[in-house]
């Protein structure tokens, strides 16, 4: 996981193939992501190890989350492999502490809104701030209302693709950026021509 301060990290998520996966890894991506929460891109623990083999140690590998029991979550995490937990829910702060003294990185995901979050209030080491309407899918004003200060590991969501990626980073100034459906053929189907376009563009590239 790279810390350099011109290095834009790149997360993919909700992957469910093999093909998905060694496409984000040979586009250069920083994390994968997989969804183990309700979803058409959810995936079983058996499947997300399978893939997590495939990944090199320099690339993040996380399981997302939202509102399950923490005995779950940890099962779960341990079955599949992965490196990183992102949480969407409602989890207080002894959930996160509880998984950090498990050794798991912790992304916590919380929408824009009003107030701005800080990276590291509830323990967590990455901050993900979606959309006001978190998993739409749907561009917004990513410079219309506050954002968390430069320096914060914080990764901009919500509504992302190879089309808006860049005017996005250059408005909003994020520590990296995060794209599930932006990149996909058909709901819960990843395109891998998408995935090299998002990161090579979020980059700066053509």
């Amino acid at each position: 996981m790279s810390d350099s301060s011109d290095h834009l990290f790149v997360k993919i998520c909700g992957l469910k193939t093999e093909r998905d996966v060694d496409t984000a890894v040979e586009s250069g991506a920083d994390a994968v992501g997989f969804v183990f929460s309700a979803s058409p891109r959810r995936i079983d623990p058996a499947t997300a190890a399978r893939l997590c083999r495939r990944v090199p140690e320099h690339v993040l590998t996380v399981g997302v989350f939202r509102d399950e029991p923490l005995a779950d979550v940890r099962s779960v995490a341990a079955e599949a492999g992965i490196r990183a937990v992102q949480l969407h829910g409602s989890e207080g702060r002894e959930y996160y502490d509880d998984l950090g003294a498990g050794g798991w990185t912790l992304i916590r995901a919380a929408a824009f809104g009003d107030t701005v979050p800080r990276c590291g209030e509830m323990g967590e080491d990455l901050l993900l701030l979606d959309a006001p309407v978190p998993g739409s899918g749907v561009a917004w004003d990513w410079s219309g209302g506050p954002a968390p200060a430069p320096g914060e590991k914080w990764l901009l969501a919500g509504g992302l693709t190879p089309e808006n990626v860049r005017a996005a980073v250059d408005a909003a100034r994020p520590w990296g950026v995060d794209v599930s459906s932006g990149v996909e053929a058909t709901r819960g189907v990843k395109d891998p021509a998408l995935i090299r376009s998002f990161v090579a563009v979020a980059r700066g590239g053509a």
